[in-house]
């Protein structure tokens, strides 16, 4: 084995120079091909310098990969101006707001709902209830809404002393 052979099996493991240039070819959308990665190393003058060796060829293989999945994505997209796009996004970022508007309403009247019903002294028939369904009590718990320690029953005013007077 000559050191140029040697070079070339040690540099195949790792070329930062090599997936330097797959990235630039890929973001700018220029077909990777092994001719056209060689035309652009400092180093490496052949094409076979990239396909013989094997961690270059399967660098080459990984990029060339993600390039035909982009691109069959890409077909995929319908054909838009960057203004519809743009509005696009406005309206689904106006329907996140309202959507989480909407959540926190809910979150806000269903801690209200379960402290009433525990404050009658129905907590335990509420957990009962959630017994069931652990995930959806984790979820209530991480949220801070199902009360903990002693609840004192729910007591009415009791009136009938200032009805008789």
């Amino acid at each position: 084995m000559n050191s140029t052979d040697h070079k070339e099996k040690l540099s195949g493991a790792s070329d930062p120079e090599m997936e330097r240039i797959l990235k630039e070819m890929l973001e700018a959308n220029e077909t990777i091909t092994a001719r056209a990665v060689a035309r652009r190393h400092p180093a490496i003058v052949h094409a076979s310098s990239i396909t013989r060796i094997a961690g270059r060829a399967d660098l080459l293989a990984r990029y060339q990969e993600q390039q035909k999945q982009f691109r069959e994505w890409q077909g995929r997209m319908p054909k838009r101006s960057r203004y519809q796009l743009a509005a696009q996004l406005a309206q689904k970022d106006v329907r996140i707001a309202e959507l989480e508007r909407q959540v926190e309403i809910l979150r806000v009247s269903h801690l209200a709902m379960i402290r009433t019903v525990g404050e009658m002294g129905g907590i335990s028939r509420l957990l009962k209830l959630y017994e069931g369904y652990r995930d959806v009590r984790a979820e209530l718990d991480r949220l801070g809404v199902v009360p903990h320690g002693e609840l004192k029953p729910f007591e009415l005013a009791h009136h009938a002393h200032t009805a008789d007077q």
